[in-house]
């Protein structure tokens, strides 16, 4: 006999391959950078500031001294909060969002420390990518909870109304089920009734009888 297969356990490989992993890590990464662009741009234009790419990949704009400091930190923080909608789209599983949102913020931090040529140094840069992946993680984390605990709905109506239908239908097939009880039943205590009368139909009427005098068997 050939031997037996274990079936996979849940979560592992077969699960998620490791290509459609890596597919979502690219998605998610680059959805990541094309929002905090447009975020970055449009505060930029409308504080009347000059748009560079260090505002995105370097960690030296972030500064608690200026302006413009403050302002990134409180636009990544939008980020990573608009971030939980990609993961709630592409991840969808509760279990694999911390994972995707460390991912993301690991893949910054290689990213910036290869734009600048060094590791950050600045403390209010790493409290930052706490605070994000902390923010991405628990949200993401309860959206995701929220659409599995989400209640389906089948068919085209909604659930309340195939509920009620269903009740009447089966209330329906109930009384029909009654009457052709009490239906049958009516039709035994007749038979019963004819039966006592000219021995017609007795228990259902099969065939007939005629009772004889008891005086005309006594004077044969």
């Amino acid at each position: 006999m050939p031997p037996r297969r274990r079936p996979p356990r849940a979560g592992a490989l077969t699960d998620l391959p490791p290509l459609k992993i890596i597919k979502k890590i690219v998605v998610l990464q680059l959805a990541y950078y094309a929002c905090a662009t447009i975020l970055i741009l449009f505060t930029t234009l409308v504080a009347g500031q000059p748009f560079s790419l260090a505002l995105i990949f370097s960690w030296d704009s972030l500064r608690g001294d200026t302006t413009i400091g403050w302002m990134l930190g409180l636009v990544w923080m939008l980020n990573s909060f608009l971030s939980v909608i990609f993961l709630l789209l592409f991840v969808t599983r509760s279990k694999l969002i911390p994972d995707f949102a460390l991912t993301i913020h690991f893949i910054h931090l290689v990213v910036v420390s290869l734009y600048t040529h060094s590791l950050p140094s600045n403390w209010l840069w790493w409290g930052l990518q706490f605070s994000s992946a902390a923010l991405m993680t628990f949200l993401g984390i309860w959206a995701c909870q929220w659409r599995e605990l989400k209640p389906i709905s089948f068919g085209g109506l909604g659930g309340s109304g195939n509920t009620a239908n269903t009740n009447q239908q089966s209330s329906s097939q109930n009384g029909q089920q009654n009457g052709s009880a009490e239906s049958g039943d009516d039709s035994q205590f007749a038979g019963f009734s004819r039966g006592r009368g000219r021995g017609r139909n007795l228990r259902g009427g099969a065939g007939e009888y005629e009772m004889v005098d008891m005086k005309e068997t006594e004077d044969v």
